[in-house]
This record gives structure tokens, C-alpha cells and sequence, in this order.
């Protein structure tokens, strides 16, 4: 088990009324438990939580007047892994395709893999399909792209990465999951806060890496490769960047930059371990249900998410 304490602080100047939609509670999953968890807010605002219908996701709908608006969330995570041997791992056929996993093979915005068919499979069509096929187009992906802060932006595409040669860890996830697209293999867009990255790339943000769906689980994928795979902790699941932003602003506001931490907790003795490196497959999924508790925590006014256990109907299992 991977217990992970995190905290993030986003800030903004609100210059009239404005609405904002965050997504930045720990998704509650079958493999992942939220121990405890807060978020709170240093002004009175009106609020609605909900999780979305589409991909599960957890939602905070915010209403605020003009102010500084700062908004604190904290929680302590379990992260429950399933390894595999990736020699043993078939890539799954379209017709034995769940219905939900479907609309994670077909292009969407930042995604085109009908422009990549061609390439796709002159680059990868020989590789026998499985695992080692996608781990291939991973590691195609790293090597190719430079990653560099600051070189891409709300528009950039997967094809633009591929012409750039660069791009932070949104561009990587964007790239590869089009090229598991073109050949058919179902991938998605997983965001979230990534632990044991070298602090020499910066301070801790935001993370986004690949989920690929194979033989019937969905396996993950970081192609930035800048920290474990068992030190990845899931926020959001979609299609693209453009399912799972962290937060969508409506109205006159100026976004400062995010204040993100995350710690490992470890106690051998209660069974719980630091992220390390593996050349297994790993996936987060089909573990124990989970019962969400809650805690206030942090200044001002405190919002106690409601108790969600895991869906089977979520797309994350």
C-alpha cells in the first residue's frame, strides 16, 4: 500500500462576480481510499459539489463576488496497486471492447488519431500487439519529446507536439494517447499529483500521465517517466486535457500560480511503503471498495465533500 499526504493552495484575483468549476479533490476509486480530506476557502462563497456524469469525476462549483479568492484542499490518500507481467498482457480486440471504453479509441480535441493512422502503424504496426507494443510507443514518446515548461499552451495538440519536439507532461500523455488511438488501442487522459519527481524540474505541480486499456484493465503509463508509476495519484479521467482542467474560471480573473505538495507516508509495520520503481505493469484498479471520510482543516470557511463510494459504473475500474 502507498499512503500519499498532499496539499494544494490556488489563488486568484476575482475583479466581479465570477464562477469557477475545480476538480482537484483525490478521485475515490476502488484502488484508491481517501483517508481524510478537507477544502476550504478564506471567504464565504456559494458552492456546489457534485461529481460529473461523463467520467465520475469530483467536482466543486464555486460562486465568488470580486476578492482575492484562495482556496485550500488536503488529504491523505491509500493507493492500492495491481501488478502484472507485461509479457502476459494481450492487447484487447475492438469487438470484445466494453461499451465504456469505446469513446477512449476515437480522436477528440487534443487527440486527432484519425490524422495518425499512417504513421501509427508504419512506426509500431510491426511490434506483436500487447503490452511491450505500448510500452514501445511510451518510450517513443520520451525519447522524441524534450520536456520543457513554458513551450505549449491551451491549443497545442498532439500533432503540434509531434512538430515541436517538446512540451511538459499534458503534451506527452496528448502524444502518446494518440498514437495507442490510431492502433486501436483504447487509451485515456488521467491527471493528478505525481511523487519522487527530481525537484531539478521544479516545483511540485500538477501532474497528467496515460491510462492504456489491455486485456481487459486499464495499465498506467507516465511518458515523462520523471517519477514512479506507483507514485502516481489519480484527480481526474477524461479524453483529453480538455475533460480534467483543474480549474475553469467564468469571468474577470487572474489566475496566480498553484502551491502543490505531496508526501509519502511510511510505516512498514502498518504496511504502507514508498512509491519505487517497477518494470511490472502496474494498474489501479479492482481493489477493496472505499468509504470516503471526511475533516475540516485550513482558514476560513470549510466544505466537507460527501461521501462517495466507487460506481461500478465509473470508468475507472
Amino acid at each position: 500500500m502507498v499512503r500519499l499526504d498532499l496539499g494544494i493552495e490556488l489563488a486568484y484575483d476575482v475583479r466581479g462576480e465570477s464562477h469557477f468549476l475545480f476538480n482537484i479533490g483525490a478521485a475515490a476509486t476502488p484502488a484508491q481510499r481517501i483517508v481524510t480530506e478537507a477544502i476550504s476557502l478564506n471567504l464565504p462563497a456559494t458552492t456546489t459539489l457534485f461529481e460529473d456524469a461523463q467520467h465520475g469525476n469530483r467536482m466543486l462549483r464555486l460562486r465568488a463576488p470580486a476578492s482575492r479568492l484562495a482556496v485550500w484542499y488536503r488529504a491523505s490518500v491509500d493507493i492500492e496497486h495491481v501488478f502484472a507481467d507485461p509479457a502476459r498482457i494481450r492487447e484487447t480486440p475492438v469487438a470484445e471492447l466494453p461499451s465504456s471504453v469505446l469513446p477512449f479509441v476515437l480522436p477528440s480535441r487534443y487527440c486527432p488519431s484519425d490524422r495518425m493512422v499512417d504513421d501509427a502503424h508504419a512506426w509500431f504496426g510491426a511490434i506483436p500487439p500487447g503490452y511491450a507494443r505500448v510500452e514501445a510507443i511510451r518510450r517513443w514518446v520520451h525519447e522524441r519529446v524534450r520536456f520543457a515548461i513554458g513551450t505549449s499552451s491551451t491549443a497545442t495538440t498532439a500533432l503540434d507536439t509531434l512538430a515541436e519536439g517538446r512540451g511538459v507532461c499534458r503534451d506527452f500523455a496528448h502524444l502518446m494517447i494518440t498514437l495507442c488511438r490510431a492502433i486501436n488501442v483504447p487509451a485515456r487522459f488521467v491527471t493528478g499529483i505525481d511523487y519522487g519527481a527530481d525537484p531539478a524540474l521544479g516545483p511540485c505541480d500538477f501532474h497528467a500521465y496515460v491510462e492504456a486499456f489491455l486485456d481487459g484493465r486499464w495499465y498506467l503509463f507516465d511518458p515523462t517517466d520523471i517519477s514512479p508509476t506507483t507514485g502516481l495519484m489519480r484527480i481526474g479521467t477524461g479524453r483529453d486535457a480538455a475533460d480534467v482542467a483543474f480549474c475553469t474560471a467564468f469571468g474577470p480573473v487572474a489566475c496566480h500560480a498553484p502551491r502543490l505538495s505531496i508526501q509519502a507516508v511510511v510505516d512498514p509495520a502498518r504496511g504502507l511503503f514508498e512509491p519505487v520503481r517497477t518494470d511490472r505493469a502496474v494498474s489501479t484498479a479492482d481493489a477493496s471498495p472505499v468509504r470516503v471520510a471526511t475533516a475540516s482543516e485550513g482558514p476560513g470557511v470549510v466544505i466537507a465533500f460527501p461521501a462517495m463510494a466507487a460506481s461500478p459504473a465509473r470508468q475507472y475500474a
